[in-house]
């Protein structure tokens, strides 16, 4: 018998500007990635067609049920919505009700993230994420998206790894808009936790029927270093370190949960009193994890281990690090966990035999499968797992070159090809996790 319930939420995830296309379609203008300086995205790739999701929406959710999908966790273009300051887009909300109505004539959950990246260039005129006049902005943004889709759409996320699209877009400049503003890091992670807050409120106040909401955060672990109760707790209290700094789990994590300030470099010291103001009362935590963390520092470690431990991408592959970061986020704020995005990037080529044989990635799914199979056996509630990305897709600065799907896409014909992972899930599915 399985350890999962019957109505887990087996599932795949993706962003609009990843995959849309469609860049200035109907109405839809420019996001901040929509315009990037040449030089800023791997081989000046751009993200303006993508696999053109916007109008293979229906093979696309076809893909879905044949591989018995559950659930599909996508975003929303914000500009493809609002297009300018206080204009809606029909066209643009009508693409999401289709889709929306698409996947549940075919028994698939839909779950919305509000926001995954891509601002509009309108709202970044404005002053983006540096300014507060983009709190109330991206409430009226979510409250148009609430009132035309929370009829059918249960599962709600406002955002989608704020600590990324601060600490690439604003600190690194490595992710649009390319800026390196680190002495605004205190505003900018202000004004993102109570731009957030106001949209949880938001989508309470004006969903049409009773919603789970929640985040998806940047997470990831500490692996305990042997079996010891000793290493156990070590592992637990670096996975919570103030020293991982903005991309650390309790940088945004504990004021968004628990109203807790994080006192690490005096940024939160001026600013308890807008802990009130930032406390969510959030239905569940989402957790997007790809490797451990590793040596007292969260990123990569190519260096380390054996290649066939690494993704192209050089992250570390350990399953281990998907059942410790359900366990310690579940200890910590006390909420149901869903797997929001977890997979892995590889070369995949199509054979000769037309078919995509990723053999890595089959053994990728089940070793993480294995640690998500590992909190349930132990009682922790785990609503669903989403694995990224559905489809090969438009990895961000690293252009095209990165392939996370399940199903193979030709860029240039938009041919879609279901990999063999594809139809290792889709046995995972069927069985509900029993064979694990």
């Amino acid at each position: 018998m399985s350890v999962f319930t019957k109505d887990f939420l087996w599932g795949a995830a993706t962003a609009s500007a990843q995959i849309e296309g469609a860049w200035n379609v109907d109405g839809r203008t420019p996001s901040i990635w929509d315009v990037a300086p040449a030089g800023k995205i791997k081989n000046n790739d751009t993200c303006h067609d993508s696999c053109d999701h916007y109008h293979h929406y229906k093979e696309d959710v076809t893909l879905m049920k044949e591989m018995g999908l559950k659930s599909y966790r996508f975003s929303i273009s914000w500009s493809r919505v609002i297009p300018e300051e206080g204009k809606v887009n029909p066209k643009g909300l009508q693409f999401y009700s289709d889709l929306v109505d698409e996947l549940i004539t075919n028994g698939i959950e839909p779950m919305v993230t509000i926001f995954h990246w891509d601002l509009p260039v309108w709202v970044y005129k404005k002053g983006g994420w540096l300014s507060e006049a983009i709190i109330p902005l991206f409430a009226e943004y979510t409250k148009v998206v609430v009132e035309a889709l929370s009829d059918r759409v249960k599962y709600w996320m406002p955002m989608n790894e704020p600590q990324c699209f601060i600490m690439n877009g604003y600190m690194q400049g490595a992710h649009a808009p390319f800026k390196h503003q680190y002495l605004a890091l205190s505003k900018l992670t202000r004004i993102c936790m109570l731009t957030h807050a106001e949209a949880v409120k938001t989508v309470r106040k004006y969903a049409k029927q009773p919603v789970k909401v929640g985040i998806a955060m940047a997470a990831g672990a500490f692996i305990p270093k042997d079996d010891s109760a000793e290493a156990l707790e070590e592992a637990r209290r670096k996975t919570f370190y103030d020293g991982l700094g903005t991309m650390g789990n309790r940088w945004w994590c504990d004021p968004i949960f628990k109203g807790e300030p994080v006192t690490a470099y005096g940024v939160y010291r001026s600013r308890k009193k807008d802990m009130p103001k930032i406390k969510c009362d959030l239905d569940f935590v989402g957790v997007n994890v790809y490797q451990p963390f590793l040596d007292g520092s969260w990123g990569n470690k190519p260096a380390q281990g054996d290649p066939d431990r690494l993704t192209s991408m050089g992250w570390v592959i350990d399953g281990r690090v998907l059942y410790y970061t359900i366990k310690f986020f579940h200890e910590r704020y006390g909420l149901p966990v869903l797997v929001t995005e977890n997979g892995m990037a590889d070369n995949d080529i199509v054979s000769v035999d037309g078919k995509v044989h990723d053999e890595k990635r089959i053994r990728f799914i089940h070793e993480y499968l294995g640690g998500v199979k590992r909190a349930v056996s132990e009682g922790i509630p785990v609503l669903g797992y989403q694995y990224w990305s559905l489809l090969d897709n438009f990895e961000w600065a690293e252009g095209y070159e990165p392939r996370f799907g399940m199903i193979h896409v030709d860029y240039k014909t938009q041919k879609r090809t279901l990999k063999d992972s594809a139809q290792a899930y889709k046995q995972i599915i069927e069985t509900n996790g029993e064979d694990l």
